[in-house]
């Protein structure tokens, strides 16, 4: 299915086009709010679903993205010293500023600014995998190199062990 008239979606959907990606958005009959969420309405494993995460640098009050497998807990201390600085959660009015997007339906890119990334080593285990769209039902999928190649992000041992 093609993108609805969600603002956050439509965006989506054109950077996806203007990347030369013909992966469809698809919409959703339930919420995809959660990695949870996401992994039921699409029928996936929750590892099959790369949830964006946006936290807070510490000191240059810059965000950085995670990219991380649905059933992954980041390891904050680790993506400090990935980031090299301390890090700190990012709240709503934050993260809709940097992103362009509300939490919830965060894409992995495409982002209203240029945006530091890590992408979750686990994540390149599967053969596809499922991101939000730009809205809380809307949905893509995607490969964890594709990620990583219109992210312009790192590939990283994010996961807390």
């Amino acid at each position: 299915m093609a993108a609805t008239a969600d603002t956050g979606t439509a965006r989506f959907a054109a950077a996806l086009a203007q990347r030369g990606i013909a992966t469809p958005t698809q919409r959703l009959p339930a919420s995809t709010r959660t990695a949870g969420e996401a992994a039921a309405a699409v029928g996936c494993s929750i590892a099959e679903i790369a949830k964006s995460i946006v936290f807070r640098l510490a000191d240059s009050d810059l965000p950085v993205l995670v990219i991380a497998s649905g059933s992954n807990r980041v390891d904050v201390a680790r993506l400090a010293a990935l980031a090299g600085e301390g890090i700190e959660k990012a709240d709503a009015d934050f993260v809709r500023r940097q992103t362009g997007y509300a939490i919830g339906g965060i894409p992995p890119f495409a982002h209203a600014r240029p945006i530091r990334t890590f992408v979750d080593e686990d994540l390149f285990g599967f053969d596809r995998i499922w991101a939000a769209a730009g809205g809380a039902f809307d949905v893509f999928a995607t490969t964890a190199a594709e990620l990583l190649q219109h992210s312009g992000g790192s590939r990283a041992e994010i996961r807390e062990q």
